[in-house]
């Protein structure tokens, strides 16, 4: 909202407006004729009904119980009441009414704030009164200082709404409301001749932007102001209500939903989304993985062979998309109609290759036989960036293929279309539209406390840091219906957090809904105190998905910076409900035979039964969890274990392990010889032989 100070509904701070107005005309000066209410007043009985909190007393205040509040069920609040309510009202000679938006005065040096006029009513005593609903400027918000993404003139409505004196008004302020399926010309349009517009809303539970609820919104505005068609946000994954989409039926009829997973590493992240997607019914398939680690590709190669693994950085990735998509454009490929084209156009290719035709070709010039992938980089070394094919020479063998720059192929255009058509017909690489989830958790070392070198100043120039803005750029060209971000939560306590601030000041750039939330893995049954955020987006027709709410209690949570502690997913005040015991190490793995130091069997059976669920649950095969049949396993095969060997340590390293403690929280420091001292340094005892 357009104030500088965010302050929960039922704190006992006085909003800024009222703070001001106490320096202001008090009620028996003659100057107070300067705001005033004018025209009937509303009729007793609709007054009633609408607004029935402000005839319960004679008194000027009533206390009362609301649980309105998402951060508690049940909070009290004081609530002015009402002689009467009034529609229009009259400030310095200028006539407001009811529903207007308006300027309202800020502290001495601030800009003034922005408000919906919801509510004109005189108090018992006779004071004038208004009730402001708020506006937030992007600097108001999580956003902070990253508002170089935002519009300046883009505001964002909320539910924060309280009384301030009528005189706290400024000004008249025009904004135009936009529809989210707005297209840029009626976007333009309608602002040339505003102030100020907003089309999405801002929350502070889990600090979430959202398309606008036009239920909600029609209760406290004027729907005349609405720029393009209304736009229900109560969409579902699968299901969206909007008419004039042809995506809706699209959607409907599709038996899947695609994933790109980005920095993939095995693929846990994008395993756990398809896992828990099936257990809600939905068919969510890895059809897109990218990693650096060629080792991390190779596991998520074996056991996910459905799904296109790219062996690349991330920013290499994004380059090729966009080189994909232009080769894609050059041979007209891109468009719903055009699949029947495509389809003639590899069925005349075929024809073609049967009908082969023996071409001289010069001694000095290689024939290319075919096609078999495409790359942006450097494949060979060479110091060359570009776009490359790897290339099968006709006559020469898998031994002899080689990375081929695309200027090096002017004269085979007829293997290059070929590539392209039966690529993009397969889906070999997504283009903009075909993702419907993008997840995947950027590396950010620069925010790493073991980098004594950290830019605290401007941690976005650090290279370190910069895959973040990579991830945000492949999600703005790829445009996904939803996105899953996730990282430490040293991101937050660095610089301000100014790294999430930018990531969420990206999605909401792109009219992209946003949720930011922390999750501790012990409150899901993982014996462990780890905390991990995750920012969610989605695109503005869609639903933003909620977090799940905690299954376990937990023993012990990490260190949270006061301003975000009330985004920790379950930490809602008066939210109760039945948890699971804590899930402890010993939960996980006592059921592990013992091993030594010298094992070097990887396969070997548990050789007892699991004594916990958790146990149990780990022994499942992959057609358990996925209800899918997995070649050449039988059902009655007996349950292994798989890499249960420890690093083998040299001699000297073994004693030593051996005598550290078995002690929570036992490490080297714990060694006999070792002094430590009162700064947690170490040194050799010198008593010690």
């Amino acid at each position: 909202m357009a104030r500088g100070i965010k302050r929960e509904p039922n704190q006992d701070t006085p909003s800024p407006s009222q703070s001001y107005s106490a320096s202001k005309k008090t009620k028996n000066s003659p100057e107070n004729d300067d705001a005033r209410f004018t025209g009937k007043p509303v009729p007793a009985d609709e007054a009633r009904e609408k607004w029935p909190e402000r005839y319960q007393s004679k008194k000027k205040v009533k206390v009362v119980v609301s649980s309105n509040d998402p951060k508690d069920e049940s909070t009290e609040k004081e609530v002015l009441q009402a002689k009467c309510h009034y529609t229009q009202a009259v400030i310095d000679g200028c006539k407001f009414n009811l529903y207007d938006d308006t300027y309202v005065k800020a502290g001495e040096g601030e800009p003034n704030f922005i408000a919906k006029i919801v509510e004109l009513f005189e108090t018992i005593d006779k004071e004038p009164y208004f009730t402001a609903r708020w506006f937030y400027r992007a600097e108001d918000t999580v956003i902070k200082n990253q508002t170089h993404l935002i519009d300046k003139r883009r505001v964002f409505f909320s539910d924060v709404r309280d009384d301030n004196p009528l005189d706290c008004i400024v000004s008249k302020v025009k904004i135009a409301r936009l529809a989210a399926d707005v297209d840029v010309a009626a976007k333009e349009k309608a602002i040339s001749s505003c102030d100020l517009y907003y089309d999405m809303a801002y929350s502070l539970p889990y600090f979430t932007f959202t398309s606008l609820d036009t239920d909600n919104l029609k209760a406290d505005s004027d729907a005349s102001s609405i720029i393009s068609s209304e736009v229900s946000s109560d969409s579902t994954l699968g299901d969206n209500n909007f008419d004039d989409a042809k995506s809706s039926e699209v959607c409907k009829k599709q038996s899947e939903m695609t994933l790109l997973d980005l920095y993939s590493g095995c693929g846990a992240m994008s395993t756990g989304l398809c896992f828990g997607a099936s257990i809600s019914s939905l068919k969510l398939v890895t059809r897109w993985a990218v990693d650096l680690n060629p080792y991390a590709c190779e596991s998520l190669k074996l056991n996910h062979p459905e799904t296109q693994v790219r062996n690349e950085a991330a920013e290499d990735f994004l380059c090729l998309l966009k080189e994909w998509e232009k080769l894609c454009k050059d041979f007209e490929l891109l468009g719903s109609h055009q699949l029947e084209l495509v389809n003639s156009k590899l069925n005349s290719s075929d024809s073609d290759d049967d009908e082969d035709v023996d071409d001289v070709v010069p001694p000095e010039e290689f024939e290319v036989g075919k096609l078999l992938a495409v790359c942006y980089g450097d494949p060979n070394k060479v110091n060359e960036r570009g776009l490359y094919f790897k290339v099968r020479w006709k006559g020469y063998g898998p031994s002899e293929d080689t990375w081929e720059p695309i200027d090096g192929l002017s004269k085979c255009e007829d293997n290059l279309k070929e590539f392209v058509t039966r690529g993009y017909k397969s889906k070999i690489l997504p283009l903009p539209g075909d993702v419907d989830c993008i997840c995947g958790g950027p590396p950010c070392q620069g925010i790493s406390g073991f980098n004594r070198f950290r830019n605290t100043i401007d941690p976005l120039k650090d290279p370190k840091n910069h895959q973040l803005v990579v991830f945000m750029d492949i999600v703005e060209f790829l445009k996904p219906k939803y996105v899953l971000m996730e990282n430490v939560c040293d991101i937050l306590k660095f610089a301000g957090g100014a790294l999430i601030c930018y990531a969420i000041g990206r999605l909401v750039s792109i009219n992209c809904q946003a949720r930011l939330g922390i999750m501790a893995a012990g409150s899901y049954g993982v014996p462990q105190c780890r905390l991990r955020i995750f920012l969610w987006g989605a695109r503005s027709l869609e639903k933003l998905p909620q977090y799940p709410l905690p299954t376990h209690e937990v023993v012990g949570r990490g260190v949270v910076l006061n301003e975000f502690k009330e985004i920790i997913v379950g930490s809602d005040k008066g939210q109760s409900c039945k948890l699971e015991k804590t899930i402890l190490l010993g939960d996980a793995i006592s059921d592990m035979p013992a091993v030594t130091n010298y094992e070097t069997n990887d396969e070997m059976l548990y050789g007892a039964a699991a004594r916990t669920d958790l146990q149990k649950y780990c022994r499942l095969k992959k057609r358990d969890l996925f209800g899918c049949t997995v070649s050449g396993e039988k059902a009655s095969q007996k349950k292994m274990l798989y890499d249960h060997l420890p690093l083998q340590l040299n001699k000297d390293d073994y004693e030593r392990v051996c005598r550290i403690p078995k002690t929570k929280g036992a490490n080297f420091r714990d060694l006999p010889g070792v002094l430590v001292g009162p700064d947690n340094t170490v040194q050799w005892d010198p008593s010690m032989e």
